[in-house]
């Protein structure tokens, strides 16, 4: 089944509603696209339509939650991260407040939207802010599991939704656990980490290793901050090799985390895959993530290179 984990995240908050009296909702006129309008259209007295005003939607959600609410504030991805930073920074991180930002339509797949709407740099922007957790789901199971975790968990976070769909490889028990990572393949020759979307790309690269005689192992890092430091360095002490995938800049995001924590504690090599510093462009999504490196051939064509040597 393909099924885009912004229509869970709609879904779930549905759930929501008479799971968590203190969830509200609020969005920047976009509740069709994020999917927010589920909510709405079920509980419009916990809904919150804020206009095309980033910034005011971040402010009264940090608002809501002193009052003990747990607002989701609701947008692309590009606006969440880039216009309301500033509110972001200093209205929600700086009092540590319990707000949840949902970027919808991350990555270079939201396609015929273009390059300003593409939002490439938003991991590595949350990432940066003390206090704040960042989560990729990978499909829709994980994006419920994730959103019905972010309700339960205090504290500022970034929940990463795509706009297109995507294989849905979790069961429906899948239990999602904050801060930890997920091996869903298992090998000793090379470890393949990847985040949201990338997952079920990994996997196609491992298969196709596997023909070759390559055992490639696949972990799905959903919760990039905090990172599961103790797998990163477990999967690289195996197989002495790793490669990073990601949807997003290389430059801050899941590659430079794991990065990160190797040069301190196991160094071994690393290569990177996501956005090689540029923007995004208008195009098929498809078509964008393959002019972009970001396929299963890709992915398998550095796992070959890294065993050779190269």
């Amino acid at each position: 089944m393909n099924t885009a984990t912004r229509e869970a995240y709609g879904n779930t908050l549905v759930e929501l509603i008479d799971k968590n009296k203190d969830v509200v909702v609020l969005d920047a006129d976009l509740a069709h696209a994020t999917k927010t309008l589920k909510f709405s259209q079920k509980c419009p007295e916990r809904f919150f339509n804020m206009g095309i005003a980033e910034a005011d939607m971040i402010g009264t959600a940090a608002g809501l939650a002193t009052c003990g609410k747990i607002p989701f504030a609701s947008t692309f991805a590009v606006f969440a991260t880039g216009r309301a930073f500033d509110q972001v920074r200093n209205t929600v991180c700086y009092p540590n407040l319990n707000v949840k930002i949902v970027g919808s339509h991350a990555g270079i797949t939201v396609g015929p939207d273009g390059g300003s709407h593409e939002a490439i740099e938003d991991i590595a922007i949350m990432r940066s802010l003390p206090d704040m957790s960042v989560i990729v789901p990978s499909d829709d199971v994980e994006a419920r599991a994730a959103v019905l975790a972010a309700a339960e968990i205090k504290g500022p976070m970034y929940l990463r939704m795509a706009r297109v769909a995507s294989p849905t490889y979790h069961k429906e028990d899948y239990v999602f656990e904050f801060g930890k990572g997920e091996l869903v393949k298992d090998g000793k020759d090379v470890t393949i980490i990847a985040t949201g979307i990338m997952v079920p790309k990994a996997l196609e690269a491992a298969r196709a290793l596997a023909e070759d005689g390559i055992e490639a192992q696949v972990v799905n890092i959903h919760t990039i901050k905090p990172l599961d430091e103790k797998m990163v360095v477990e999967c690289a002490k195996k197989t002495g090799r790793v490669i990073t995938v990601e949807e997003a800049t290389i430059y801050g995001g899941l590659g430079s985390a794991v990065c990160e924590v190797l040069s301190d504690k196991y160094p071994v090599p690393v290569r990177r895959i996501g956005v090689q510093d540029k923007f995004g462009k208008s195009g098929d999504p498809d078509k964008l993530l393959e002019e972009y490196g970001l396929t299963s051939k890709k992915i398998m064509e550095t796992a070959q290179k890294m065993l050779r040597g190269e």
